[in-house]
């Protein structure tokens, strides 16, 4: 079942809530194995916990990956940001924006969130 991990916790800051990836497949219908792929790909980011992988709640929706973030993930990628960089960033309160920038994504405020990781990555 979904939970805070101490893992995910030290990563980004504040307590958030995480899936395995047997959580997050069953969440989209998925093979386990998928999740692993989309994360190797660069469609999502995880931790590592113990032997196994943790991905943030935040990043997933019924249909899928939310709209922008494996876009957003390469363009900080590419910019040199280290994945757990990437990961403090996105759920990093940001009072212009407001809220963390996976919260933007999430409610369709993506452009904006979009323009600033290229704005921090060149």
């Amino acid at each position: 079942m979904a939970g805070v991990t101490a893992a995910l916790t030290a990563v980004v800051g504040r307590e958030i809530e995480a899936l395995t990836l047997a959580e997050a497949a069953e969440h989209l219908d998925v093979p386990r194995t998928r999740i692993s792929q989309m994360i190797k790909q660069g469609q999502l980011l995880g931790v590592r916990e113990g032997d196994r992988w943790i991905v943030p709640k935040a990043f997933l929706v019924e249909t899928g990956v939310v709209k922008g973030l494996p876009g957003l993930i390469t363009v900080l990628r590419d910019g040199g940001y280290t994945d757990v960089e990437i990961l403090r960033w996105l759920f990093l309160e940001d009072p212009t924006l407001p809220g963390a920038p996976i919260e933007a994504l999430r409610s369709d405020r993506g452009g904006e969130v979009k323009r600033r990781a290229q704005a921090m990555a060149f």
